[in-house]
């Protein structure tokens, strides 16, 4: 997995130009990277993009870095200046896709929005990402991960009844953005494929959260019912909880296929429940979740993890607990599956990273190296373009590139 021949990446030949910073937009492009997508990030002079400078830093780069921008081309470009603009329209005029997560009408003021690009390129594909997307009242609004994760309806509904609710522990409205970004540049190829014609692609943070949000407003719809935090639980899904253990653990077990549900009462000694016919079917169980859920836990305080999970395991009950990033490391499952992958940084120490996603049987993608250093590939690729090294060296100097 770590090094595929170049004939083995299904995105190979394809030509990406990364307009953004931080998470969403360049979570995508890495994505499309990691198979092959030749990705030539653009970040500002002097500082790059600032999640060089996020969660834990080590020489300098953030670790998370190495993850976010593997197997991309960094040119440090000033987008500001007409000479960086100029440049980027070069670029596009070569690309197959730009993904971008500004404002909207940013690059339009710049003269880099999808009227000026499609015109010098009409086979080109561009992704927006953005908080509201490029239409609506709110499209002007600035927009992170966080609000989109609030108004697309998860924020409510994380955290204990009663309780402010807390925010999940990653950035999950940037990177569900990301893979429906990544989907819609899939779709648009395909359609260039067949018309030679590009596209937009309309991605807003919130909106990408909506769409997990299953029954929500029907339920509201149909019922009036708000749906409410429930911590742990999945209400209407019985029975299927966090339960505490003897030793101040937690094992999540899901129970809450029919002949599951039958078969944990039987491994905690509850054959009264498994032959209820009242509780035979989701609806009924969910009707007595409390109760169900309760005498699960009579059974779960009296016992360790471990034996819990062994018990359950052997009756076929999907059964874990919450894995820490020490459990993920060296979990055997994780290391067969190749999810845990080290690569060498520039410093010459060993890091341990995700692996590949999704696991492709014949084109599998590539794990390459960590993240560039800040304007590492510029030079080659003004160079492809055939910006002369005069002309490089007096954009340097002008603090352009």
């Amino acid at each position: 997995m770590n090094a595929p021949e170049a004939r083995q990446l299904p995105l190979q030949g394809l030509k990406v130009l990364e307009l953004g910073q931080l998470i969403a937009g360049p979570f995508a492009t890495k994505l499309l990277g990691e198979f092959g997508a030749d990705v030539i990030k653009i970040e500002p002079p002097g500082a790059g993009d600032p999640l060089r400078k996020w969660r834990m830093i080590e020489d300098g780069t953030s670790l998370w870095w190495h993850v976010q921008t593997r197997n991309k081309r960094s040119v440090a470009l000033d987008l500001r200046s007409e000479e960086g603009q100029a440049l980027v329209r070069q670029l596009a005029a070569e690309a197959d896709i730009v993904v971008e997560n500004f404002r909207p009408g940013t690059l339009e003021s710049w003269g880099l929005g999808w009227e000026a690009l499609s015109t010098l390129n009409p086979r080109l594909i561009m992704v927006h990402i953005s908080g509201y997307g490029q239409t609506g009242p709110y499209r002007d609004k600035p927009g992170f991960g966080v609000i989109g994760e609030a108004m697309g309806g998860l924020r409510y509904l994380t955290g204990q009844p009663d309780e402010p609710s807390v925010r999940v522990g990653v950035s999950i409205g940037d990177s569900l953005s990301a893979l429906y970004a990544v989907i819609g540049t899939l779709l648009a190829l395909q359609e260039r494929n067949r018309s030679g014609l590009g596209q937009e692609i309309d991605v807003a943070l919130y909106e990408s959260v909506f769409a997990m949000m299953e029954s929500l407003l029907p339920e509201f719809d149909a019922s009036g019912q708000v749906r409410e935090p429930s911590g742990s639980a999945l209400p209407g899904i019985t029975p299927s909880n966090a339960y505490r253990c003897l030793n101040g653990d937690y094992v999540l077990i899901a129970g809450n296929g029919d002949s599951i549900f039958k078969r944990l009462m039987g491994v905690i000694g509850r054959e009264d429940l498994a032959n209820d016919p009242a509780l035979a079917h989701n609806d009924g169980r969910s009707r007595q979740a409390a109760m169900i859920d309760a005498a699960i836990e009579a059974w779960t305080l009296e016992r360790p993890r471990d034996a819990i999970l062994q018990a359950l395991d052997d009756a076929r009950v999907p059964a874990g607990y919450p894995y820490t990033a020490e459990d993920i490391a060296f979990d055997p499952h994780y290391l067969a599956r190749e999810m845990i992958q080290t690569f060498t940084r520039p410093n010459g120490q060993p890091l341990k990273v995700p692996g590949v996603l999704p696991k492709l049987s014949a084109t599998p993608g590539r794990l390459g190296n960590g993240g560039p250093a800040l304007g590492q590939h510029t030079d080659d690729v003004l160079d492809e373009l055939g910006i002369d090294q005069e002309t490089r060296a007096k954009l340097r100097q002008a603090g352009i590139i």
